[in-house]
């Protein structure tokens, strides 16, 4: 397994990251660190690796756009000292584009997003045991969905910065897209963007792979 004894992991991004965590700082009793995925990987890392006492934090913020964490990048960041950081963002910049249309300085357009990303990543690496990028996701099988197509996009960004930059890699997209060849969308997430928890379960399972963490460790 990848992260080390003691090592702080800091998981930042928006609502789907978010999920109640608490202010300013996600982590501490009565679910602060949130009901999402972040929870679940908490609670996995330290039910099968008591001993390394990783510590996970949660810094997603409902609403996020990319832009938006370029603006608390010191704060929620830097500031924290991660050894560990994980990056998922980019629902909001694409479904801004769909849901609210005329409003077009909500929008985060491919340009911007893949040279905002890259900038946070190339700022903060060098300070990093380790970065994890994950990509946006649309819960939405039809991968000619107009939404569907546009987060492909700004996923396929997220590849290419993690493949210059050799940083960990998780295709959510993809996590998804294996769940979806069995169950409608809707018994996911209702919108098609913020997962119940059996969507979670598939965010987290994907991150802690690409992590290598063990499932029988110690069985």
């Amino acid at each position: 397994m990848r992260i080390g004894q003691h090592e702080k992991l800091v998981m930042i991004g928006d609502s789907i990251t978010d999920c109640g965590r608490a202010r300013p700082v996600g982590e501490g009793l009565f679910d602060a660190i949130g009901k999402g995925y972040v929870g679940v990987v908490d609670a996995l890392l330290t039910s099968t690796y008591p001993e390394l006492g990783i510590r996970v934090v949660n810094m997603g913020s409902s609403g996020n756009t990319v832009r938006d964490l370029n603006n608390r990048w010191q704060t929620d960041v830097h500031d924290l000292k991660p050894d560990w950081l994980s990056i998922m963002i980019g629902t909001n910049d694409v479904w801004r584009q769909f849901d609210s249309p005329t409003n077009k300085e909500s929008h985060v357009y491919l340009e911007e997003y893949e040279a905002t990303l890259e900038a946070l990543v190339a700022a903060t690496l060098p300070k990093l045991k380790g970065l994890v990028l994950l990509t946006p996701f649309y819960i939405e099988p039809n991968p000619n969905d107009a939404m569907r197509a546009q987060m492909d996009r700004y996923g396929a960004a997220v590849k290419r910065i993690a493949a210059k930059y050799d940083t960990l890699f998780v295709d959510t997209q993809e996590a998804f897209n294996r769940v979806l060849e069995h169950l409608y969308s809707g018994t996911i997430a209702w919108d098609r963007v913020h997962p119940n928890q059996t969507g979670h379960a598939v965010i987290a399972r994907a991150f802690l792979q690409a992590i290598g963490y063990e499932y029988d460790k110690g069985l």
